[in-house]
């Protein structure tokens, strides 16, 4: 048990550390146009994220699946600005009926999207997880709890941002449109920052 929680938290802090802020940058992009009355549909969204990271999380770790690292790393900064950059296309619905329209029109693409970007950042995540693991006899219950870890950490990222957007919107009274558009903004601008400072990209562009 003690292992498990010990997993756990390594699960937890490596999605939560301010150094690794890349798997912040998309959890906070995959919710930036959601608000906190919308929590349910944020946890599908993270859910389907959970379940793509955790299929490539378990292969790579089990050594299934093998792949370069340096690609995963460009390729993860990549997912956050196309996360980002969808952002900016969303509008402020002005009823009660278009907002569940465009919200059933959109949930299905984003859901998409989140599961596929999940099965890019699992194996980013499976670098960290192998190199804790070493020659560690049973991976099976490590493996489980690092990725409830990882969950745990997302969950507390969406609460944060969900309750910002709340006193920006309730509070502070601003509109959910200048909301989404700063965030993705920001997001989007550390995104192409990671891209361009990516070791890979410049060795492929020489």
């Amino acid at each position: 048990m003690e292992d498990f929680l010990i997993y756990l938290r390594l699960g937890f802090d490596h999605i939560t550390d301010p150094a690794g802020y890349d798997h912040i940058l998309f959890v906070i992009a995959l919710c930036a146009v959601y608000t906190l009355q919308q929590w349910r549909q944020v946890l599908i969204l993270v859910t389907a994220f959970t379940i793509g990271h955790s299929i490539t999380l378990a292969l790579a770790t089990l050594q299934l699946i093998t792949y370069k690292t340096a690609l995963i790393e460009l390729l993860i900064p990549i997912t956050i600005l196309i996360t980002a950059i969808a952002n900016f296309f969303f509008q402020e619905p002005k009823s009660r009926t278009l907002l569940k329209t465009r919200s059933t029109n959109r949930a299905g693409g984003r859901y998409g999207l989140a599961l596929v970007f999940g099965l890019i950042h699992g194996m980013g995540f499976s670098n960290y997880l192998r190199s804790l693991l070493g020659r560690e006899a049973n991976i099976i219950k490590p493996l489980l709890a690092f990725n409830i870890g990882l969950e745990l950490g997302q969950i507390l990222i969406v609460g944060i941002v969900l309750t910002l957007a709340y006193v920006v919107l309730n509070v502070l009274q601003s509109s959910r449109l200048r909301w989404t558009l700063i965030v993705s903004g920001i997001v989007a601008g550390m995104a192409l920052s990671l891209i361009i400072n990516n070791e890979y990209l410049s060795e492929i562009l020489q």
